[in-house]
């Protein structure tokens, strides 16, 4: 039969596949589910058919090669590989007394990625602007602190957004909602912040940091050639996550590869609940000195100078290095503390004494006090834990960075 009749007969109007090539191609990955069967029967037989276009005739099975010769073997499937285009991390410095340090030049860094020392591509101390999403749990359990999230607008835009930044805001409880594309409208963030509702008691945390380190991972970045933004997302929240099927350490994972930092502030219902219940919102100053009147957090005793902020023998850093290479959710009572840690942000509590507002405006002013460094790195094809390390010349002083990042194997 001619090649042209026999295409003609695959492909005619009636010609469908096989059942089973139907469902394959009506649940393969990345096929729009509302494309007809019909027409997914059109690319299959004119792939069927191809060989004929080619030659007369198609060899009726193997051909095999004459004696002594090699067989050709077919080439090489493709190899994926994974190239970290741009490390960035932002670096906190401080002196003994825990003031920030800011005159510290690029030619006082040193960092490593493996063990290598890394060239510095783009050196910055608090000029690049942001790009922030600022996420919201809206649960109902966080009602008592409605009042005092709403009166934090203005300091959102001032104290961390800044004038030439731009946000988005979004909001999360059982399921995880948008309520502010990005934006450098202050007045539209302000506005946004300012009307905020609550909605179900879940609290979906993980799956809304996933979802926001998505957004922010489309923003452009700063870099030697190009001017960009440094990427944040800055959480104000309990931190405890209900129903999320995200994994803490996927979601960090991800804000690792795209260079996002994050910063919260914890807020604590159970807090929120002793306060209602007292006459006066001034603690009880007839405590012993150091003695907190309020009980402990949960799982904690209460003795002079405990602070929720101190975590006893869990090391945070180790904790979120541990958590990043594993994906998984062991660690529990410190989340958003092995959040920041492993992205070179912070973590403020407001369980003790410490309102929403001195905590966002302390965060605040460390964002726009921090160096910003990036490098290329040149292990990016590694797969694994890539840790970073970083130092200055200069003695005496403490330094803050994020510890490394993770490149899954393909």
């Amino acid at each position: 039969m001619h090649p042209n009749v026999a295409l003609a007969d695959a492909c005619g109007a009636s010609a469908s596949p096989p059942a089973a090539f139907r469902r394959v191609l009506a649940t393969a990955p990345g096929k729009t589910e509302s494309m007809p069967i019909a027409n997914r029967s059109l690319p299959l037989c004119l792939l069927l058919a191809a060989p004929g276009l080619l030659r007369a005739q198609a060899p009726a099975g193997p051909v095999t090669p004459p004696p002594g010769q090699t067989v050709q073997q077919a080439p090489p499937g493709p190899q994926v590989r994974v190239r970290v285009a741009l490390v960035n991390t932002p670096v906190t410095v401080m002196d003994k007394k825990g003031n920030l340090v800011n005159d510290l030049t690029a030619a006082d860094f040193h960092v490593t990625d493996n063990g290598i020392e890394q060239k510095i591509s783009h050196f910055d101390f608090g000029g690049d602007p942001l790009s922030v999403v600022v996420l919201l749990e809206t649960s109902s359990r966080i009602n008592a602190f409605l009042p005092q999230i709403r009166k934090t607008s203005t300091l959102f835009t001032q104290a961390v957004i800044g004038a030439d930044g731009e946000a988005a805001v979004v909001g999360f409880n059982d399921a995880v909602d948008k309520l502010q594309d990005f934006t450098t409208d202050t007045d539209a963030i302000e506005r946004t912040i300012s009307n905020l509702q609550t909605g179900t008691s879940g609290s979906r945390l993980y799956d809304a940091m996933s979802i926001a380190v998505d957004m922010l991972a489309k923003r452009p970045q700063a870099t030697a050639e190009h001017a960009g933004r440094r990427r944040v997302l800055f959480v104000l929240s309990e931190t405890v996550d209900s129903g999320s099927e995200t994994k803490l350490g996927e979601a960090l994972r991800r804000a690792q590869l795209a260079n996002v930092t994050i910063y919260s502030v914890g807020l604590s219902t159970t807090r929120a609940e002793l306060r209602s219940k007292m006459p006066h919102s001034q603690p009880d100053r007839s405590a012993p000195p150091g003695i907190n009147p309020l009980p402990a957090p949960p799982g904690t005793i209460q003795i002079p100078e405990n602070d929720p902020a101190t975590y006893g023998d869990v090391d945070i850093l180790a904790a979120a290095v541990w958590i990043v290479q594993r994906i998984n959710n062991q660690v529990k009572d410190h989340a958003m503390d092995i959040a920041a840690a492993a992205t070179g942000g912070n973590h403020l509590s407001t369980f003790k004494d410490r309102s929403i507002e001195n905590a966002i405006d302390q965060l605040g002013g460390e964002l726009h006090s921090q160096y910003s460094i990036s490098y290329t790195p040149s292990s990016g094809n590694d797969f694994g834990y890539h840790e970073i390390k970083v130092w200055v010349d200069r003695k005496n002083l403490s330094v803050r960075a994020r510890p490394g990042y993770y490149i899954a194997g393909q």
